[in-house]
């Protein structure tokens, strides 16, 4: 094997070609960057052969100089290149978690551009010319949206759960019933957070069925506050009994140092209910059935960036934002502009809720989605890829822990290739340059366009011709 050594190209004569430099420009890198990756590269060459653990190509074909160029290339995208990037979600699922949730409408997109590009009013009040409060930036467009009296924003939804019992219950006894003591994506499970946060636990009812009985028997000197947590990430049917939190807010009367404190998960300020889609509660109407405090997620159905949004009474908020986790877990300018963003489209009414996408991809119409459907075949039959191709009836997804028995009626572009397999399509598609996400089932591609932006169907369709043109060019 020490025979092929003198084989390998020098690192001088592979400095000198098109591709190195072009390798150099594409990662904007210094070439002395480029020269140490490439330089381990032969190293590793070196002792697989020395070693007897070479597999490659033969180290005197054509093939072998192209390989090191391929490595070097994918070496330099794992070092260089963005790891966190944009992907094409054709997956049919709306709030996609892994995928990163909603997606920002162009209004929260510019917000976070102006504010992140230059200096900002972050913590200084304009009008007063002294220090502010970022507490105060949203808050406004969150009390007119929602009637709340007061509001704060924190890292997430969790963390806002965390900051409530923390700050109002640590040492105190939390009543909550069996059937809400959820656990939700990241084994996240409410009884750790309250066991975290310094909380005692007080379980009420069983496991389907709670009574307003249950909550009053539980209550005594020690409960610092009835807890409910919206079960938004599965739904349980059948023999059941929950009791609303209107229901609940009537031992006020009797314990009034007992705050009534829900957990909705996913909060929303469109009722989705008009459209005929889920129940999910309106914040608002949480709100006016006289809870203390409600909190949810920025980045669910709301539509936002990721944050903790808590909403309720003016001193019980004033109390959390003057505890010390209150900093911990505070949110920087990106995340409050692009929430800000986010809610001045709602405070404009239809027009700029149409402009939401996670809303928009929501609301979308299966008819819509069939006629956007057909468009996108017709543009793929026209490249001449050799596909089978059909629109059939399908159902998309909420996702995000949202919204699990509601199914969205929709159409989904059903692609095969007769002579390559779906699942070596599917991961093609997934390893390019700008991935894309789709279902593979029964031995066939699912698009599903309810989540593809109309800008990315060009991009869907260029990268299937050129998947299909260079799987037989090789062949």
């Amino acid at each position: 094997m020490k025979d092929w050594l003198r084989f390998i190209p020098s690192i001088h004569d592979l400095q000198q070609t098109d591709e190195y430099r072009a390798l150099a420009e594409k990662f904007k890198v210094d070439r002395n960057k480029v020269h140490q990756r490439l330089t381990k590269l032969l190293d590793k060459v070196r002792a697989d052969l020395l070693q007897g653990r070479w597999t490659g190509p033969s180290i005197q074909s054509k093939e072998f100089t192209d390989w090191i160029w391929i490595q070097l290339e994918s070496i330099l995208s794992h070092q260089f290149a963005p790891q966190l990037k944009r992907v094409i979600n054709a997956t049919g699922t709306v709030l996609h978690t892994n995928l990163g949730r909603a997606p920002l409408s162009e209004k929260a997109i510019e917000q976070i551009v102006a504010v992140a590009r230059s200096y900002s009013n972050l913590e200084y009040n304009l009008q007063e010319g002294k220090r502010g409060s970022r507490h105060d930036l949203v808050e406004k467009s969150l009390l007119e949206l929602t009637g709340g009296e007061a509001a704060m924003i924190v890292n997430n939804n969790a963390a806002a759960v965390y900051l409530v019992l923390r700050a109002l219950a640590k040492d105190q006894e939390v009543i909550v019933s069996r059937g809400e003591l959820v656990e939700i994506g990241g084994s996240f499970r409410v009884s750790s957070i309250m066991e975290e946060s310094g909380a005692v636990l007080k379980e009420v009812g069983t496991t389907n069925k709670t009574h307003l009985s249950d909550y009053e028997q539980a209550l005594n000197d020690e409960t610092a506050m009835i807890m409910k947590v919206h079960t938004s990430n599965f739904k349980m049917i059948g023999f059941t009994k929950s009791v609303p939190a209107h229901e609940i807010v009537s031992f006020k009367e009797n314990y009034p140092n007992v705050l009534v404190y829900e957990d909705l998960g996913s909060g929303v300020l469109f009722d989705f209910k008009q459209e005929g889609i889920g129940e999910e509660p309106t914040i608002s109407s949480v709100l006016e059935s006289g809870v203390d405090l409600v909190s949810f997620s920025g980045d669910k159905l709301l539509g936002g960036p990721q944050a903790g949004i808590i909403l309720g009474r003016r001193d019980v908020i004033a109390r959390l934002k003057k505890h010390p986790l209150a900093r911990v877990l505070r949110v920087d300018k990106m995340t409050l502009a692009g929430l800000e963003g986010t809610l001045l489209q709602y405070t404009q009414g239809t027009k700029g809720i149409q402009n939401i996408p996670a809303l928009r991809s929501v609301r979308m119409t299966k008819e819509e989605v069939r006629e956007r459907s057909e468009a996108f075949m017709s543009a793929l039959i026209n490249c001449n890829v050799s596909l089978q191709i059909e629109c059939m009836e399908d159902f998309s997804l909420v996702g995000g822990g949202t919204m699990p028995e509601v199914r969205l009626q929709t159409y989904v572009v059903s692609v095969k290739h007769p002579q390559i397999r779906p699942s070596t399509i599917e991961q093609k598609l997934r390893g390019r340059n700008i991935p894309i996400i789709v279902r593979v089932r029964d031995e066939e591609i699912l698009l599903d366009l309810r989540t593809v932006q109309e800008r990315e169907e060009q991009e869907i369709i260029e990268a299937f011709k050129e998947i299909i043109d260079k799987s037989f060019t090789h062949d």
